[in-house]
């Protein structure tokens, strides 16, 4: 391991000035979800059943729309890909807390769609601005920084809920997160290297030269197109067009967003669990310690992980995150839950780390916005499936089913990945 990868990185000023917008740009989205599911139980007095189905709505907007958000980074550039949610984020914050609940379900959808997709650029950029050893400290960081942030932006947001500030809390969430954008605007971090730039330039300047020469004898090619039949064509245009588009996806790549689906599932039932444990011993007012003891262990595991010589695989990582998860479910008080955390705390980031920087090794920049989009819609998946299978367990077998169910399903999914990953190995090889 060698920390000065740190050090050095750091010195690289678009890259510390990357993390440390990155991570001021996530605080108020981490405290949103605080925030709507209080309000609504608070203010607009429908129960948590209401609360998670808003936030379930929510949660569906931001996996739709995070492909769609990266690929237009990839074809319009930065700064115009973010003037929808830099408008959106300020006006529909601002307008939720002040409608029906009914109302406000299409509202947080949208928000969601539209929400600044801050994760996935920050993700993108580092792609650029670091490689080697250095982009696997870069992810690190992230991570890391990541962990920093839902450790101050949910406290805060429970802060601002319960002191009756609900509807200046989700206000302040929507024109911090679009000062956010402008910021990240006005800073335009590189989402392409300047050898894929220029490439790109070439080839729009082969383009047009190729569209010249072609006009001349546009007659043949007309006749040739005509002769073949028109069915034949659209299907063959439209195929053609879609195998392109998804060129990047390839099977390993798929495998990436496996374990990323899988680590916010794990992720999310924890969380889900570690609440209902010591919600239901009446130990709710310790909530922060665990939350403490996990967090910061998953910033010293991304600490350590960003120092090695060597990746780990994040399917690896996430079966031994997974797998240290089940002995949570044993655990009777607030401090032996506390301190099982601390092992599968210290995967968590490596695992996000690797994930990322699997994908910004196996996609290429002109794709890659897009990809990160649709590791960010695994990741969302994920955490959406864990809560409500989490719960569904700890209803019917108490707390340690929530851990033990999550754990399981984790270790399940990884096992299948491997075996998988074997047999085509195997064919490969024969």
């Amino acid at each position: 391991m060698n920390f000065v990868l740190y050090r050095e990185l750091l010195a690289v000023r678009p890259i510390s000035r990357l993390l440390l917008v990155g991570m001021v740009a996530r605080i108020p989205h981490s405290a949103a979800g605080v925030l709507l599911t209080l309000h609504i139980v608070l203010t607009l007095d429908q129960g948590y059943a209401a609360a998670g189905a808003a936030a379930a709505v929510m949660t569906i907007g931001i996996a739709v729309g995070a492909p769609w958000r990266g690929r237009r980074v990839d074809t319009v550039g930065l700064r115009r890909a973010l003037v929808p949610s830099v408008i959106s984020e300020t006006i529909i914050w601002s307008v939720v807390p002040h409608v029906s609940y009914q109302w406000l379900l299409p509202l947080v959808f949208v928000g969601g769609l539209l929400t600044l997709p801050i994760f996935s650029v920050v993700r993108q950029s580092l792609g650029v601005l670091a490689d080697g050893d250095q982009r696997r400290t870069a992810f690190a960081l992230d991570a890391i920084t990541t962990e920093v942030v839902f450790m101050i932006g949910p406290a805060a947001g429970a802060i601002v809920a319960t002191s009756g500030f609900t509807v200046l809390g989700l206000t302040i969430v929507g024109v911090s997160t679009s000062l956010a954008g402008l910021f990240l605007m006005w800073f335009n971090p590189p989402t392409r290297s300047a050898a894929q730039v220029a490439e790109c330039s070439a080839d729009e300047l082969h383009a047009a030269e190729a569209a010249v020469v072609s006009a001349a004898p546009a007659h043949l090619q007309e006749a040739a197109a005509e002769l073949a039949p028109a069915g034949a064509r659209g299907r063959t245009g439209l195929r053609g067009k879609v195998v392109h588009n998804f060129a990047w996806f390839t099977a390993t790549v798929a495998a990436v967003f496996a374990v990323a689906a899988g680590a916010g599932m794990v992720l999310s039932g924890t969380d889900v669990a570690i609440v209902a444990a010591l919600e239901l011993g009446g130990n709710q007012r310790e909530i922060g310690i665990v939350f403490f003891f996990w967090c910061a262990a998953s910033v010293v595991g991304g600490l350590v992980y960003g120092a090695m010589h060597r990746p780990v695989s994040p399917i690896l990582l996430l079966l031994g995150m997974a797998a240290l998860t089940l002995p949570m479910g044993f655990a009777h008080d607030t401090w032996a839950l506390a301190f099982t955390a601390i092992l599968p705390g210290l995967l968590c980031a490596p695992v996000l780390s690797s994930a990322s920087e699997k994908v910004a090794d196996l996609v290429s920049e002109d794709r890659r916005g897009e990809a990160m989009g649709w590791y960010g819609s695994a990741l969302t998946g994920g955490v959406a499936l864990g809560a409500p299978l989490a719960g569904v367990f700890i209803d019917g077998t108490g707390p340690s089913g929530g851990f033990i169910s999550v754990g399981a399903a984790g270790v399940a999914l990884c096992c299948a990945g491997l075996v998988l990953q074997q047999r085509r190995r195997s064919r490969a090889s024969a």
